[in-house]
């Protein structure tokens, strides 16, 4: 009786033992796709986005759970952001993103809405190179970095065509410079210049109110480029650290 139970016992902890290993090597990487924008010099840049896929390294493309709808770009600026769609993914690396637009693309210029022409985004989607390794038991993210402004090219009176321009950050392995200036309502760009003389720009918002993301860790030069007659001002060795903010004190321009 006793050598029965003893053999129970070796069978039960065998298949509590499998269970876990099981467990521990499933192969799913849980995947949020987020987006945000830089500050444009328009009132309102909707997109109409359809669908968000990716492909791995293995060649095979994942449509993700994606929350459709029309997003106005510019209710995500200065460290505000979205979630458009999440995944679990069987790849440990993702090599690219595509999104795909549907028609209802527009910008509001003077309080006129324009349609925006999209037509790559529309037949192939917009693609979006990434080179991103994800790790398990956590929320992997990635961040889609529109700038609105270089983003939209009027191609005639009353005609706009919509380029995206896109960065994708991974956010856990880059930080950001946020801050404001004075006066508020100034209209200026903010640029972030690395030691290897890359740089890195975003819009001052209606509130005086700027925050550049996706930074790589170390030291920035920090620019602020107002209008004429006012000046620019510079900040040296401004530090930056991996998943944190770095805040300037605010910036007032004479």
């Amino acid at each position: 009786m006793k050598k029965i139970l003893l053999i129970a016992s070796f069978i039960v902890f065998g298949i509590t033992l499998n269970s876990c290993n099981s467990d521990s090597t499933s192969g799913t990487y849980a995947y949020n796709v987020r987006m945000t924008d830089a500050p444009g010099p328009y009132e309102e840049v909707n997109i109409d986005l359809q669908a968000v896929e990716v492909t791995g390294n293995d060649g095979q493309t994942v449509l993700l759970n994606t929350t459709a709808g029309i997003y106005n770009l510019l209710d995500f600026s200065n460290g505000v952001d979205t979630l458009i769609a999440t995944s679990e993914l069987s790849d440990a690396k993702v090599s690219q993103i595509r999104l795909i637009l549907g028609s209802n693309n527009t910008v509001v210029v003077g309080g006129v809405s324009y349609p925006l022409s999209t037509p790559s985004a529309e037949q192939s989607g917009l693609k979006l190179q990434v080179q991103q390794t994800l790790v398990a038991d956590i929320q992997n993210e990635i961040l889609l970095d529109f700038d609105a402004n270089a983003s939209i090219v009027k191609t005639g009176n009353g005609t706009y065509k919509l380029k995206p321009v896109v960065r994708t950050v991974v956010t856990a392995i880059t930080g950001n410079i946020k801050g404001s200036i004075t006066p508020i309502g100034t209209s200026a760009v903010v640029t972030a210049t690395s030691a290897d003389a890359v740089e890195y720009s975003s819009s001052v918002n209606e509130l005086g109110q700027f925050q550049i993301s996706g930074l790589l860790p170390g030291t920035y030069t920090f620019t602020v480029t107002p209008l004429l007659p006012l000046l620019s001002v510079s900040q040296l060795n401004v530090v930056v650290v991996a998943g944190a903010n770095t805040t300037l004190d605010v910036i007032a321009l004479e």
